[in-house]
């Protein structure tokens, strides 16, 4: 008997797990393994980053204006290549791409599902060995099975993603996601390279100790939230405050520190981005829906995130989410001092 004799492969919780989608036919199952496909090659890459020329940056901006890494590129291109192979994807939007990709042979076209992606999540902090992610967001199409698919199939509100995760590549890897039943997280087993089931049905603590901004922006953000901030840094033993300020810049490591231990982040609107900076459709969309899942919350600061029709591929929303206690105690703080 070995070791890895009574532990769950990702694959064979994926296949356990199709019972849940009685419609399905082994469809998003089959996506879901080609995903898991992609995060090992990108993991690997990752890894190997500080020995091969595969750091530092393209050379290119991406639609957002922000510089491309390499690495980021390479993302990119893996992940559509898996998606691509896999026949159950007819496009995807990504954070790398103005526009959507479509897959447009035969098998594609009657794929059921389409994907949006950040592939690489945080790949500021690439160069610095710091972790980063990758966050996915996966929808039924809108448009009939056969045809080519377009930009409609991805706007919409996120209460209408079927499966939604992220995969960290930090001190391990570990993939992280919902299909709407609950969240699983998986970790990457190196010696047997499969994600083994290492954090079943993650439930969120309601309230924690940990907030998680970027408090260099202090000076720019609405009244609410540096009232907030201030609250957080005040003495009261009954809420066990003053809170700790964590915040590492990267959306996927912040939020999976917060999802475990308990905790908030917040990404608020700005005069630079009054707008909030965060992308609603391929990260504030998935974290939202892992975070209602794991019994969490996720809001605009004014209305639930999942309930937003978004207007275009990229279109940005403030942010805010984790243990539901904390996010409601935030939304109390932006609707008292924003409407004074």
């Amino acid at each position: 008997m070995t070791e890895h004799n009574n532990v769950q492969t990702l694959n064979q919780f994926i296949i356990q797990r199709q019972s849940d989608h009685p419609g399905a036919k082994g469809e998003l199952s089959r996506l879901l393994h080609h995903i898991g496909i992609a995060s090992k090659i990108v993991n690997r890459a990752v890894n190997k980053a500080g020995l091969v020329d595969i750091l530092g940056e393209q050379g290119d901006r991406n639609v957002q204006g922000e510089d491309q890494q390499k690495l980021d590129v390479f993302a990119d291109t893996h992940f559509i290549d898996a998606l691509k192979a896999s026949g159950e994807c007819c496009a995807v939007a990504s954070e790398e791409n103005e526009e959507i990709i479509i897959f447009d042979d035969e098998l594609s076209k009657h794929g059921k599902y389409v994907f949006a992606m950040d592939p690489l999540d945080g790949s500021s902090n690439i160069d610095v060995n710091v972790s980063i992610g990758t966050i996915f967001s996966i929808y039924e199409r809108i448009s009939p099975r056969g045809e080519v698919a377009k930009t409609e199939d991805f706007l919409q509100e996120g209460t209408k993603q079927v499966a939604a995760g992220y995969i960290i590549y930090g001190s391990s890897t570990m993939l992280v996601y919902t299909t709407g039943k609950g969240v699983n997280g998986f970790t990457l087993d190196p010696s047997i390279g499969e994600f083994c089931l290492s954090h079943p049905n993650i439930k969120t603590p309601k309230t924690g100790t940990i907030y998680s901004i970027n408090e260099g922006n202090y000076i720019n953000f609405p009244s609410g939230v540096k009232k907030y901030i201030k609250y957080c840094q005040e003495y009261d033993k009954k809420s066990n405050r003053p809170y700790t300020s964590r915040y590492i810049g990267s959306l996927v490591a912040d939020f999976h520190r917060n999802l475990l231990n308990g905790g908030i982040f917040i990404y608020p609107q700005t005069r630079k981005n009054p707008e909030g900076k965060l992308r609603l459709m391929y990260e504030c969309n998935p974290i939202a829906f892992i975070a209602e899942q794991a019994g969490g919350k996720a809001t605009d600061g004014m209305q639930r995130i999942l309930t937003i029709k978004p207007t275009s591929l990229h279109e940005r929303v403030p942010f805010y989410t984790g243990s539901t206690n904390m996010v409601k105690k935030t939304e109390e703080f932006l609707h008292f001092f924003n409407n004074i």
